[in-house]
Order: structure tokens, then sequence, then C-alpha cells
């Protein structure tokens, strides 16, 4: 399906389904996937009478339980396996459960990755070009499929407390699968909000998104989980 005048293509960074060592735009929109997660790790080993801090995995497991609407602007770098700058980016993200969400990329390029549940659309706003297919179209149980529903954390996911660091108490999700694009993901919490989320890649590249803004719970204008292609945009997919 094309709509408008017909240009030479180029790739949409759409890193929901394909990862790529070259191209370090295409872990845009990735991480988007986490912050549905939730996990739970119980502390033992606490004298009696005293109430056991939560972990890492305890608050992962409040925002996934608990957190039915979430926005928030961002702060993304993506680093190479020596921790070297390969990309940096900004913008906003809203999610809102079931399985609706919206990323907004501000630069270094203009992109809007957002789904209504069923659809995906992602949408290069340079070149006029926007990409959309079936949500769950061979995506499996990578963290995409988490991203704003309900699932079943531990079928997908080895979920476990790393302990604090600094402000942050961290969780470490190990996928069970290995098809997802991701070797590790690890999500930071500060006094028991979503602040972190740090993604490591096959190739040994690292995704850091860093959250400000944040807010939870609040509602979010249904007209952002929708998308319609402006007109003149090339359409390519479902």
């Amino acid at each position: 399906m094309r709509h408008g005048t017909q240009q030479p293509r180029r790739t949409v960074h759409n890193v929901m389904f394909t990862s790529s060592r070259k191209n370090p735009m295409r872990v845009f929109g990735r991480f988007v996937v986490l912050v549905s997660c939730g996990g739970l790790l119980l502390l033992s080993g606490m004298p009696l009478g005293v109430a056991a801090a939560k972990s890492g995995a305890d608050h992962l497991r409040r925002f996934f339980s608990e957190v039915n609407s979430y926005s928030a602007q961002f702060d993304q770098v993506v680093l190479d396996e020596a921790l070297n700058l390969i990309q940096e980016s900004t913008g906003t993200l809203y999610i809102e459960r079931p399985n609706r969400f919206r990323w907004d990329y501000d630069a270094p390029l203009k992109q809007q990755i957002v789904s209504d549940g069923k659809k995906i659309w992602v949408y290069d706003m340079d070149l006029k070009q926007v990409t959309v297919r079936a949500l769950t179209g061979g995506l499996g149980d990578t963290p995409a499929v988490l991203l704003a529903g309900r699932g079943r954390l531990d079928d997908s996911f080895s979920v476990k407390a790393m302990g604090a660091q600094g402000n942050l108490e961290w969780a470490q999700l190990a996928p069970k699968r290995k098809d997802g694009g991701f070797e590790d993901i690890r999500v930071g919490f500060e006094r028991g909000k979503l602040k972190v989320l740090e993604m490591v890649d096959g190739f040994g590249q690292t995704t850091r998104v860093t959250l400000k803004g944040m807010r939870e719970n609040a509602k979010i204008d249904a007209a952002r989980f929708t998308f319609t292609p402006p007109p003149g945009t090339d359409v390519v997919g479902e």
C-alpha cells in the first residue's frame, strides 16, 4: 500500500524488529518495550521485626502491576563494545496498557513510533516515509511484546535484583530466548520510580535511556496512540 509520490527509499530506523551493528540508529525505540516488564525477588535473611528494603526487582514488579499509563522525556545514548559514544537522541514517550505506546524522537532525526494496540507505525519525518506492520508480527517473546502489555514476565526473562548503585536500585532481566535482539537488560529505579534502562545487544552495543519528568497513571489523550499518514507520505507495509 502506497500513498503519494514515490521517493527514493531509505531504511526507516525500526529497531522494534531488527538489530544492526553498522547502524546505531536501529536501537531507537527498542527500549520502549521494557517499561511494562516486572519482576519479584524477595529479600531474605533480615532480622525479625525489620522491614526489608525494596529491591530493584520489587520496584519492577510494582511498575508492571500498578502502572497503567506512563509518560516521560528521555535522553538516549548508544555505546559500542568499548563504551565509546556512537549516537545520542532525545524525545518523549507515552504508554498506556494494554499495548498502546508512542515514542517521539526529536533529535538528531525526527521519528515517531506509534502503536494503537494492533499495529505499529514507524514514521521518518525527514523522508516522509512510514513503515507499518502488525504489533505481534514475528516478535515472539521479545521485550516489544511486553512493552505495554500484561504478559508473564518470568516466562520470558530470568529476573534478579542487582542491589544499589548510587541513588538507583537495579534489576536485571536475562532473556530466556535468544531471538529478541538483547543479551542483557538492566532497569534502574530512583526512589521507586523508573529512571534508567540499559540494554546490551548481541554485538556488545549498549543502549542507555535516562528518563525525566516521569508521570504515572496520568490520563493520556487517546489521539497520542493513533497515526494517520500525512499527505504525500510513502506508506510501506500492511
